[in-house]
């Protein structure tokens, strides 16, 4: 069967990385019987480059006529380069939130799993990992202080900068019946993380999530404070099941429990609209300074990749390769430099594609 793929490498070490995903798409391809077709497009700071802005009208449509998209990462140095030096809006970053706005890109999907082949890379103590952990944090990510309004001005002789923080209940409402739905083939445990004794927007995303609760008694529902979450990511990740979030808790809360993995560099993404069309990139940033390098991890690309072929393609043995692919090459010791470990083989980014992609097979339905 035929799958249309937008990419969009982007910035940074994006291009390489995006490079060994497609590498380990088109195997799937070959062993599967698929055919996936490519459209390559700018956003971010190249679209800057080569147009003006972050993001052009044309590549929008060229994204919202394919399947799904695969994005490596956008943007800089944010303190050493000329694409910083304009507004908000025409910034390599806006591009990403335009992107994701106007494919109605609501639910954001981000499993945290600990490989027992990386424990020793888990900074966390061996007692605080115990048996490892498990668990999907579902971040809102259309709303809340990232769209809303915003400006600097001058108030009384003094530089005055405002964000505006706004939710309402349906957006609340869709993305609590996204993790409610995922924590029922789970553990069906949901942790709602918001900071309920501060602002009015957690109050009323505390009210909703208990309303949608109703809907799904099989389901245990806990609220938690965002300043306790972030402390009990590393004092027990282990209790948690789906976390349930809005924009920029999310975003804080999943590059931390990354780093509980073993790295940024193995944590993937999905971002999810109301069909089964969706945009899968790393969690990560760009890391201008690696780039070109051969030092970047592609392993949350590729395992971004595997969620296009699990939640847009419904493809689950195939994704199930690519993720026991990754598994094999780490059980084989290799490692890119920041997993790496005492007695494992050092790979660069090129390396660590191909090895994955040359153990993708079939695996038992």
């Amino acid at each position: 069967m035929d799958y249309n793929v937008t990419l969009i490498p982007g910035d940074g070490i994006g291009p390489e990385i995006v490079r060994e995903a497609k590498k380990v798409m088109d195997r799937v391809g070959e062993v599967y019987g698929h055919c996936f077709q490519y459209k390559e497009i700018l956003m971010g700071g190249c679209s800057i480059d080569a147009y003006g802005v972050p993001l052009t009208d044309e590549v929008m449509e060229t994204a919202r006529e394919s399947d799904a998209v695969l994005l490596g990462a956008v943007g800089g140095d944010v303190g050493n380069s000329r694409w910083y030096d304009v507004a908000p809006d025409k910034r390599p970053e806006a591009g990403l939130l335009a992107i994701r706005k106007g494919l109605g890109l609501f639910a954001n999907i981000r499993p945290a799993y600990l490989y027992s082949q990386l424990a020793k890379a888990c900074p966390l103590k061996e007692e605080i990992i115990g048996d490892g952990f498990d668990m999907v944090i579902v971040r809102e990510l259309t709303g809340g202080l990232y769209f809303g309004a915003r400006h600097t001005e001058e108030v009384d002789g003094v530089m005055t900068a405002v964000d505006t923080l706004t939710y309402n209940e349906k957006e609340i409402r869709r993305i609590a019946v996204k993790a409610f739905d995922i924590a029922m083939k789970r553990r069906k445990k949901v942790t709602s993380v918001d900071k309920a004794n501060v602002l009015d927007s957690s109050r009323l995303w505390r009210k909703v999530v208990e309303e949608v609760a109703k809907d799904y008694p099989e389901v245990e529902l806990s609220h938690m404070l965002v300043d306790n979450c972030a402390m009990q990511l590393v004092m027990n990740p282990g209790q948690f099941d789906v976390i349930l979030t809005e924009n920029m808790f999310g975003d804080i809360l999943s590059d931390e429990a990354s780093m509980i993995t073993g790295s940024i560099g193995m944590l993937s993404s999905a971002s999810l609209n109301e069909t089964r069309f969706g945009l899968y990139e790393p969690s990560h940033g760009s890391a201008p300074d690696i780039a070109g390098k051969d030092l970047a991890n592609p392993i949350a690309t590729i395992l971004s990749a595997a969620m296009m072929l699990r939640y847009s393609f419904d493809l689950d043995q195939e994704a199930d390769a690519v993720e026991e692919a990754v598994r094999q090459v780490l059980e084989d010791g290799y490692r890119t430099g920041d997993i790496m470990a005492e007695g494992c083989k050092k790979v660069g980014t090129r390396e660590m594609g191909d090895q994955i992609a040359a153990r993708i097979c079939r695996t038992e339905a």
